[in-house]
């Protein structure tokens, strides 16, 4: 009998709600502060920055909230995405595990982030919004959600961090050619921008800066614009759970269960997207599969970073939350995963790593390039950067089991493509790469650097 080496999905099987871990999770959510009160959040502070219906999914406790059927038919336009068993590449291991991959990739923007930019356009777009602001770091959440305003008719201002608008100008181009503006912050077109280059002219900035300056547009726009985040906050990874969900029915397909879920972790959507259904599984159906999170060493902000209450941004004008963070004014090495350098995590996912719920792992970027051009060469997908920090920790795993010659099952989310991050793989192959370890001196000053929360 034929392998079978792809499961498909019909369009009837995308899912019809998004899932909502805090319904399940044995975590009780700790408040969201005001930057200038340090008091929770009211309606009014948030509404400056979103929607209601966003603000109403933020702090929600049902388990499944609808999906609107203009967002579904948004969806699919690349939605049901494949699952696929990496035959080749496990061949190329030499492993007993079988890997499976769910290719987010597909989406026209060529990344995850579209499950989150639609419905972000969509409920500002019913609100009355007329335009939005955002940041990015590798652009792949800025061409997102450049395609998602094009589609509903809002104009988009982003603010790419300048050391990725440098590196990645391709993505860049595929925002302005959606019709989006594009600066590479720090700018000039922002008080805050402004200060940081007169402070710093050379400043490569960061996703902390970024959010920052599309704060500040949002914030001072008179309601005329409304922000956009592509990760952290909780509506955001609850828009990621089609990921998860249409997984859990592939891997039935498939006739296996994963032993373990792999994910990377910037901000935290898309591992939160793949994971968060098979923790549901776990805490309520007694599954066991192992949830892991990969971050790179030089943004260790899991498995380095301080637990505690930090603003999202630079210029502590985002709201306070509380998350595994390297202090709000960290500013990341010029690591090629310019999605995986935000100095915090999403405090949903944070409040379940610090429970033991998932698990976190830091890996080297030269270790990740290693992998990714393997799977290149078996598969012929070429894995984006951040993704391929979830494929390294899947050939690890991989590698591992080829040691003891036990069978597992090991699914990851391989959350976008490499078509634009070839300057990267260019570097890798040249021999110009070089692995960073945050230093162990700023860990140990993380503390000086947060605000002081009783």
């Amino acid at each position: 009998m034929e392998e079978t080496t792809k499961y498909l999905l019909s369009e009837s099987d995308i899912p019809h709600s998004w899932y909502n871990i805090n319904a399940d999770s044995p975590i009780k959510p700790e408040p969201m502060l005001n930057p200038m009160t340090l008091e929770p959040v009211t309606p009014d502070f948030l509404s400056v920055l979103f929607p209601q219906g966003l603000i109403e999914q933020e702090f929600s406790t049902e388990r499944y909230i609808e999906i609107p059927e203009e967002v579904r038919e948004a969806y699919k336009l690349w939605r049901p995405t494949p699952l696929i068993r990496a035959r080749r590449f496990e061949k190329a291991l030499g492993t007993p595990a079988h890997i499976y991959f769910k290719y987010e990739g597909v989406s026209p923007s060529g990344s995850h982030k579209s499950n989150s930019a639609i419905p972000q356009a969509f409920y500002n777009k019913i609100s009355g919004t007329k335009a939005m602001t955002t940041e990015t770091g590798a652009g792949q959440w800025g061409a997102a959600l450049a395609m998602a305003c094009t589609f509903y008719g809002l104009d988009l201002e982003v603010y790419m961090v300048k050391v990725s608008y440098d590196q990645k100008p391709y993505r860049r181009y595929l925002m302005e050619t959606y019709g989006a503006q594009v600066f590479a912050s720090p700018s000039d077109q922002t008080e805050f921008g402004r200060k940081i280059l007169a402070e710093t002219p050379d400043n490569l900035g960061s996703l902390g800066i970024a959010i920052s300056e599309a704060v500040e547009v949002a914030a001072k726009s008179n309601g005329q614009k409304k922000y956009g985040l592509g990760s952290v906050l909780h509506h955001v990874l609850l828009h990621q759970t089609v990921i998860g969900e249409e997984a859990l029915k592939q891997m039935d397909l498939a006739g296996e269960y994963p032993d373990v879920v792999i994910g990377c972790v910037g901000g935290g959507s898309n591992f939160s997207g793949i994971a968060f259904p098979f923790l549901r599984e776990n805490l309520l159906n007694g599954q066991r599969t192992r949830l892991l999170a990969v971050e790179p060493y030089a943004t260790p902000s899991l498995t380095k970073g301080l637990y505690a209450f930090d603003y999202g941004d630079t210029a502590c004008m985002a709201p306070v939350m509380k998350m595994y963070t390297l202090g709000h004014d960290f500013v990341p090495a010029a690591i090629h995963a310019g999605g995986l350098r935000y100095h915090g995590m999403a405090p949903t996912l944070s409040a379940l790593y610090n429970a033991g719920l998932v698990e976190a792992v830091p890996v080297h970027q030269k270790a990740v390039f290693e992998s990714a051009l393997l799977f290149t060469r078996t598969e012929g997908i070429l894995p984006a950067p951040e993704s391929a920090h979830a494929l390294r920790a899947a050939t690890d795993l991989a590698l591992e089991a080829k040691l003891t010659g036990e069978k597992k099952v090991i699914l990851f989310n391989m959350s976008g493509n490499g078509s634009f991050d070839l300057v990267a793989y260019n570097r890798y192959l040249s021999g110009e790469l070089e692995d960073y370890d945050y230093p162990s001196d700023a860990i140990a000053a993380i503390r000086e650097h947060i605000p002081s929360i009783k």
